[in-house]
């Protein structure tokens, strides 16, 4: 069974979206559960939870759990990535890995998004944040709502580099921000954090 997960771990989101329904439920069935976590790390939890619905996977709204980061260089600028999959700019972050505390979470989710290394000593967190505020709609039809442990730094180390979930990253002053934020929410929060609100 190792071979079965190291060929659907070499595969792209594509390929994987055409593993038949009834040959993924086979594979499953024969995995451990350490196995089923292993794999669900690797393409990510969301991602193995609508191979596991089958037909349905797109229209189910999916309830993930994730960090976010708001990285605030020495001029007082937040940083922006501006996304690959639509025309929006967000913070760094993405979706906690199974048996991941949210700290490890958002430290491993800004060195892939963003070559960055923050150590958990130096993350502040804001506040979690849930509700409809967080719903997002992807362009392939899925729809989630996050449950987001917002954090802070404006300690880190690295040179800003950035992996294909983003078109570009830039630091932005808060007050003059792109119009089209996929965060407003978060970014609410951190400007009421700034303020001792």
């Amino acid at each position: 069974m190792k071979d079965q997960i190291k060929k659907i771990k070499k595969l792209n989101a594509q390929e994987r979206q055409k593993i038949a329904y009834e040959e993924w439920i086979k594979i499953i069935k024969e995995l451990s559960t350490e196995e089923k976590i292993e794999l669900a790390n690797d393409i990510g939890y969301p991602v193995f939870t609508r191979m596991c619905l089958g037909a349905l996977k797109h229209d189910f709204v999916l309830l993930q759990d994730g960090a976010a980061i708001i990285i605030e260089n020495e001029k007082g600028e937040i940083l922006l990535q501006s996304r690959a999959d639509r025309e929006k700019w967000g913070l760094p972050g993405g979706c906690q890995n199974l048996g991941e505390r949210f700290e490890e979470t958002i430290i491993r989710e800004t060195k892939e998004e963003t070559n960055l290394d923050i150590l958990e000593s130096d993350l502040k967190l804001i506040a979690p944040v849930s509700g409809l505020s967080r719903q997002n709609n992807y362009p392939n039809g899925d729809v989630v709502i996050n449950n987001t442990m917002l954090y802070y730094t404006n300690k880190y180390t690295g040179n800003l580099k950035w992996d294909e979930e983003s078109k570009k990253m830039e630091f932005f002053s808060i007050s003059n921000l792109p119009q089209n934020q996929n965060d407003p929410d978060l970014i609410e929060r951190y400007i009421n954090f700034k303020k001792g609100t």
